[in-house]
């Protein structure tokens, strides 16, 4: 007989949930959390369906938090398995998503019914966030809720995110913490013309380079004991009309700053024109903040997940802030202590992306532990 935590993460898998497609994952979960006595609210923003899903009223509160959307698989020929078939072969399970997040998503109910089943009168409250929306442009998601939630002064104390945190074994590392990101685009405007006439034209290429030579050997912060020194990278770079003759007008050039909780993205954003203000050249700047840092240090989430990780595996997990951005950052800001504890990553938008049977089994061990320690 199948282990219901596979059961449940083979269903989700078969939903092909492409951003920011639901494909009835979240109505599959509600079902499950309705009769537990969760109350269920449907947000729907935009283009975006998301779930705010909540059993009691009293602190602490404990969310659980993720996403029902996958990313494309790409050919699907180059798949070994269909990637919407949640096909179980050798002890993996296959499918876009299996890893990201929906193996998570299945842990997580799951450890929340033989909870309530063992607790039926635990103490503080149970929450679900869900969104189809992380993977994309991540405008009407969990920030989304989140802006709901505030404006009624509903409040987050403690939070989960299913994100695929492990490297090497399951529960080996979590996530305490973010960078933030903040992305540039700067404009250096030129004069078009013929390369054989410099004189008459001005050359942003030219220009440009002495400063993006500063930009990119800047020493922005050292870091600190959570997060590595906050790194500046240039991304795309455009200038040219294709013809080797021509002097373009202009550059576009777009660069990204991951930075620590030693700067804000205000005072990154305030050296990089203090910087241009020393280049004679004309320039539009435009910024997009894609998140703010976040940590969560030591209490009580901290040592529940501690202390389950050690429980099930006999791991002695590590707390990391590397990677990406997460959805996590919007509920920190909050002043919700936040962790990320899935399986492991090393699929993850890949072709033939897959996750260990066993793992999730274990990691729906580990969150109702966490519950236990939490609420009870």
């Amino acid at each position: 007989m199948m282990h219901p935590v596979i059961e449940l993460a083979q269903a989700l898998i078969q939903r092909r949930s492409v951003t920011p497609e639901d494909a009835d994952c979240q109505a599959m979960m509600n079902e499950r959390l309705q009769v537990l006595g969760f109350n269920i609210e449907s947000l729907f923003f935009t283009d975006t369906l998301n779930t705010w899903a909540r059993k009691g009223n009293s602190s602490p509160h404990f969310c659980f938090a993720g996403h029902t959307d996958v990313v494309p698989t790409g050919p699907e020929k180059n798949w070994q398995h269909p990637p919407f078939s949640g096909l179980l072969a050798d002890g993996m399970l296959h499918g876009r998503g299996a890893a990201d997040m929906k193996g998570s998503l299945a842990a997580m109910i799951v450890a929340t019914e033989r909870f309530v089943a063992k607790h039926p009168d635990h103490k503080g409250s149970i929450s679900f966030l869900i969104t189809s929306d992380e993977e994309g442009p991540f405008i009407n998601g969990t920030t989304r809720v989140i802006d709901t939630l505030e404006a009624r002064g509903e409040k987050i104390d403690m939070c989960l995110v299913g994100e695929p945190s492990s490297r090497n074994v399951l529960g080996d590392v979590v996530k305490n913490g973010r960078r933030g990101s903040l992305t540039g685009f700067l404009t250096v405007k030129g004069i078009q013309g013929h390369v054989a006439y410099p004189q008459l034209a001005k050359n942003p290429v030219h220009l440009a380079a002495p400063l993006l030579t500063q930009l990119s050997q800047t020493v922005w912060d050292n870091g600190n004991e959570f997060f590595p020194a906050t790194s500046f990278q240039i991304s795309n770079i455009n200038g040219g009309t294709g013809a080797g003759n021509v002097i373009p007008g202009e550059l576009e050039v777009q660069f990204n700053f991951r930075f620590s909780t030693e700067v804000t993205y205000q005072q990154l954003q305030q050296r990089v024109v203090d910087m241009l203000a020393d280049y004679d050249f004309e320039y539009e700047l435009n910024w997009i903040v894609n998140g703010q840092p976040f940590i969560t240090e030591g209490g009580p989430l901290i040592d529940a997940t501690v202390s389950a990780i050690k429980a099930v595996t006999g791991l002695d997990t590590a707390l990391e802030t590397t990677g990406g951005t997460s959805d996590g950052r919007f509920i920190a800001q909050t002043g919700a202590k936040v962790i990320e504890l899935g399986p492991r990553n090393d699929t993850i938008h890949k072709v033939n992306e897959c996750v260990s049977s066993d793992d999730l089994i274990a990691l729906a061990d580990i969150y109702e532990r966490i519950l236990e320690q939490l609420l009870t």
